[in-house]
This record gives C-alpha cells, sequence and structure tokens, in this order.
C-alpha cells in the first residue's frame, strides 16, 4: 500500500510520535509510507520535522503553517496539496488534527474515500453538530480510536459500519524502554538515597494537570512515611505557580525534586522511580508516559479519567485511584510500605506493555486496518 501520514502541527505534540512510530513500522512491513508536515520557525529544536529526519523519515510534503483552517487564507495550500496528492499514486491519506483533516478534505475533492482520521484523545468523540459534520461517514473512509469502548461510543453515535471504525492503541518502543537498574550517578544528581521511595511525574506543568492535588496527596503521605521523594520531570510557563510556589507553600523543600525536562538521560530518570503519579492526560490521549514507564517494568498510580482505568489495571499493574487527596496519599503511602508488592506490579507492567502496546503491534493493527477499510 501507499499511504500519506500529515499533520498541520510542526511541533513534537503527543500525537506526534505514535504517527512517526507507525510510519516506520508500515515502512518495515514493506509498504510505502510518506509523512507530509510543516518545518519548524527558525531556531525551534525538537520540532517534529527534525525528529523525523533524525529517524530517516525526509518529510515528502512541506504544509504551511497555520492556525486552524481559514477558507480564504489556506486556498493556496489546498491547491498545492490537491497537485501533490494528484501525483503521489496515494491507496489512503491519514490525517491527525483538524486542519489537515480539512485541508485534504478539499483536495482529495470527490475522492475522499482515501481519508482516514486518526482520534488521539482518550475520551469519546463529542457528540456536536461540527463533529457529525466532520466526522460524517460520506466524508471519511475510516476512523481510528484508541481503545474498543471509544470506537463502539464513535461508531453507534455517529451511524458508522464497525468495520471502518478502527482501534488503534497508543504505543511503545519496547526494546527501547526495557528494564533498567538505576543510575547511582544520576540519583545522587538529584539527592537520592537507596532508602528514598521515589514517586514520579512526567507531565508539561499546567493548571488543568492537577499538580494541586498531586501535592495534597504528597504533602500528607510524606508526614507517615518521611523517605518519600516526588521527582517532577516537565517543564512550562507557569511551573513557579502550579509547582515552585505550592512546594514552599506546603513546607515540602527538597521532598519534592523537579528535575525539568529531560531527553537524553529520561530512560535514566525514568527508572529511579518506584511508581509513576498520572492525574491528568494531555494531547496524547494514550498517555504515552504511562507506556513508557510500563514498559521500563514501573508500575502506576492513576486517576480514573479517559483511557487510564484501561491502561492501568488496577491491582495488577498499579493502582486506579478516585480523584481525591486522601486516596492518593493513602495509595503513596502503599508504594513505600508494600514494596515487594510494587515491585510485582512493575513486572507485571513490563509484560502487558509487551504484550499490547509494543510498536510492532501499532503497524500490524494499522496494516489490518486499512486492509479493511478498503474492502468495506
Amino acid at each position: 500500500m501507499n499511504v500519506l501520514h500529515i499533520t498541520a502541527d510542526w511541533k513534537w505534540t503527543g500525537p506526534a510520535d505514535p504517527m512517526l512510530s507507525a510510519i516506520l513500522g508500515l515502512r518495515k512491513r514493506g509498504h510505502r509510507v510518506d509523512l507530509a508536515c510543516p518545518e519548524a520557525p527558525e531556531g525551534s529544536l525538537g520540532a517534529l520535522a527534525e525528529r523525523a529526519r533524525s529517524r530517516g523519515v525526509e518529510p515528502a510534503y512541506r504544509l504551511e503553517r497555520g492556525q486552524g483552517y481559514l477558507p480564504l487564507r489556506d486556498g493556496r495550500e489546498v491547491g498545492r496539496l490537491r497537485a501533490f496528492l494528484a501525483g503521489g499514486d496515494y491507496d489512503l491519506v491519514h490525517a491527525h488534527h483538524t486542519r489537515d483533516h480539512l485541508l485534504c478534505a478539499r483536495a482529495l475533492g470527490r475522492d475522499r474515500t482515501k481519508l482516514v482520521y486518526s482520534w488521539h484523545h482518550g475520551s469519546p468523540v463529542p457528540a456536536r453538530p461540527w463533529n457529525r459534520w466532520l466526522f460524517s461517514p460520506r466524508r471519511l473512509r475510516g476512523v481510528t480510536l484508541l481503545s474498543g469502548s471509544l470506537a463502539d461510543d464513535f461508531a453507534s453515535g455517529f451511524g458508522w459500519d464497525a468495520e471502518r471504525v478502527g482501534v488503534i492503541p497508543g504505543c511503545v518502543d519496547t526494546e527501547h524502554y526495557a528494564p533498567r537498574e538505576r543510575d547511582a550517578a544520576l540519583a545522587a544528581q538529584f539527592g537520592l538515597h537507596e532508602d528514598h521511595c521515589v514517586l514520579g511525574v512526567v507531565a508539561r506543568l499546567q493548571p488543568h494537570r492537577r499538580m494541586d492535588l498531586l501535592l495534597d496527596a504528597f504533602a500528607r503521605a510524606s508526614r507517615s512515611v518521611p523517605e518519600l521523594r516526588l521527582l517532577v520531570v516537565g517543564r512550562g510557563t507557569r511551573a513557579a505557580r502550579v509547582l515552585d510556589e505550592p512546594v514552599e507553600r506546603l513546607g515540602l523543600g527538597d521532598r519534592v525534586i523537579h528535575a525539568g525536562y529531560r531527553r537524553e538521560d529520561y530512560r535514566g530518570v525514568l527508572a529511579l522511580m518506584d511508581a509513576l503519579v498520572f492525574l491528568v492526560p494531555g494531547s496524547d490521549g494514550s498517555c504515552r508516559a504511562v507506556l513508557e514507564a510500563m514498559a521500563q517494568g514501573i508500575p502506576t498510580v492513576s486517576s480514573e479519567r479517559q483511557i487510564l482505568p484501561e491502561t492501568v489495571v488496577d491491582g495488577m499493574t498499579g493502582a486506579v485511584v478516585e480523584e481525591d487527596a486522601e486516596r492518593f496519599s493513602a495509595a503513596f503511602v502503599d508504594v513505600a510500605r508494600n514494596r515487594e508488592v510494587w515491585l510485582e506490579r512493575g513486572r507485571a507492567a513490563r509484560l502487558r506493555a509487551v504484550e499490547m502496546y509494543r510498536t510492532e503491534l501499532q503497524a500490524q493493527r494499522l496494516e489490518d486496518f486499512y486492509q479493511r477499510i478498503r474492502k468495506a
């Protein structure tokens, strides 16, 4: 098959990594798969196009950058894209955001049966009039969602034939994110000792990620278990407001360690954690940080939001907790006081990641879905 994956977002956001993994995985299975995306603004580092090139994927088409879809402004882009698609001989065009979806729909014209769309959120597609028009089965060949429950909800709510709705869960490179020993030098860099029990957070530091609840729960737990430490991996323009100031106000001092954004040593930082804590999914509904932790054999304490209860199996690969400070505090204390239980949950998490979420399965599932919708 010849497939084009297209995104109008130049940033390395949540959906970018699974999209790039899909391209590479499908290429390994013998398909011709191209990428279309915008170039990053000058001076921007670590954006999608740069990361794609580092993994051997040169964008075949460069979209103009733009926020949202504006018919008058984007008329020229539609024309360029139409000419490119006409010469590309693509069996399917796979869009990942609303803007590229609309650009492709106009560029393909009556040939919209080639168009596929991925819903990257871990919550159901809202049944608003706009979405009913956008996701009409007359406008798209197929749609993928992250879980069976989301797919069933979408098919029944939007009038789709189930054969044209695919379940493509999140994915993780389980060889790259293999279990590893803790790096003593890295631990010392953060002031961590062997007797510390480390809870980890990987998230962009924004108010909606519920750092207030997390810090409240951690403060309660650390009063009972002084050896608890909270290692926060992430950055954000509001880091002072959502992390630094509350830490000072709660008197948590050196018990909360802000590791900032990590890239080269990210896996080593993950390996310092006894458990990951994940409350609110971000732009990637599959919760990639949870999958990466699972692959490294790290259990998760999660909320009940969106797809998390389907990813974290309560009592087996971690704990799924009602969004309440006291309940999260109890879970944190349990991690510290029942180390062997949580080590076993980490081993179960690794097994689940390999059996359900490894990147090879993503490519196989997409291939099966593509073949199915072409026959439907």
